[in-house]
């Protein structure tokens, strides 16, 4: 389960990159309720999202040099020097070199060697997002790769995950949890890219999914805020309610309605 008791190689933090940080920030808090908190020219205007008071994202804005609109998820690391190191071992690449955010952390951003993003978060002041695995926070993770094992290989090198294999109808799940920590704190499934037409046209991605309470009326709020319903919510058995959905701009995020009650 993904909890805010990190522990090295769990998600952290995650934020949105986009080329209209106003418009995305209306829509997400018309979508979740968040609010959003514009920062200051000393960290480049980069923004926080609260859901309830605590602070549970980011907010920025890029360039259609700087990259395509979507969601960069950041997983934590005693060291982001060594982590980059580890990245460039093991075929990945290093986009962003490791870096101080002042006195917050230290952080860094990579691909893996299917060229998916990710970043990294060594906290100093801010540990990460304040709640998780609640309503209207990040509840779960999934990377869709061309090359599931390769995957999981690469990211057990640089983080030291575990995998477990999860039985559905029709197939096996790839769940990942930190090192030494058992399957009871997975948080985040590894897919094969191919399995679904749908991402397998929108290409290799990590996927976020916030918890929600009714995944209808986040998907129609969704929609009526610009928004595209990439997959209409469907029920999962054993899993729970979920849809996927993009924002005016691209971005991927899904949502779920999980089947097991939230912290």
């Amino acid at each position: 389960m993904l909890t805010t008791r990190y522990v090295t190689g769990s998600p952290n933090w995650f934020d949105l990159g986009t080329p209209d940080l106003d418009a995305a920030a209306a829509f997400y808090t018309g979508v979740f309720g968040w609010t959003f908190q514009q920062g200051g020219p000393e960290i480049g205007g980069y923004g926080t999202f609260q859901a309830a008071g605590r602070t549970i994202a980011g907010g920025m804005t890029v360039s259609a040099e700087q990259g395509d609109p979507g969601w960069n998820i950041y997983f934590q690391t005693p060291d982001v020097d060594a982590t980059a190191k580890a990245v460039e071992r093991d075929g990945g690449t290093v986009v962003v070199p490791p870096m101080d955010v002042m006195e917050l952390g230290r952080s860094a951003y990579f691909r893996d060697p299917a060229g998916v993003g990710f970043a990294t978060w060594q906290p100093k002041q801010m540990s990460g997002m304040q709640a998780a695995n609640e309503i209207d926070t990040l509840a779960w993770v999934e990377l869709s790769t061309p090359d599931v094992q390769a995957a999981t290989g690469f990211y057990h090198a640089v983080f030291g995950w575990e995998t477990s294999e999860v039985s559905f109808p029709g197939g096996t799940y790839t769940t990942v949890n930190p090192a030494a920590a058992g399957p009871d704190s997975m948080f985040g499934g590894i897919v094969p890219l191919d399995s679904d037409p749908l991402e397998a046209r929108a290409g290799a991605y990590w996927m976020p999914y916030i918890e929600v309470a009714d995944a209808d009326a986040v998907a129609t709020r969704a929609q009526e805020l610009g928004g595209t319903v990439r997959m209409a919510p469907v029920d999962i058995d054993g899993v729970g309610r979920l849809a996927k959905l993009a924002d005016p701009h691209g971005a991927r995020i899904a949502i779920i309605k999980s089947a097991m009650p939230t912290a």
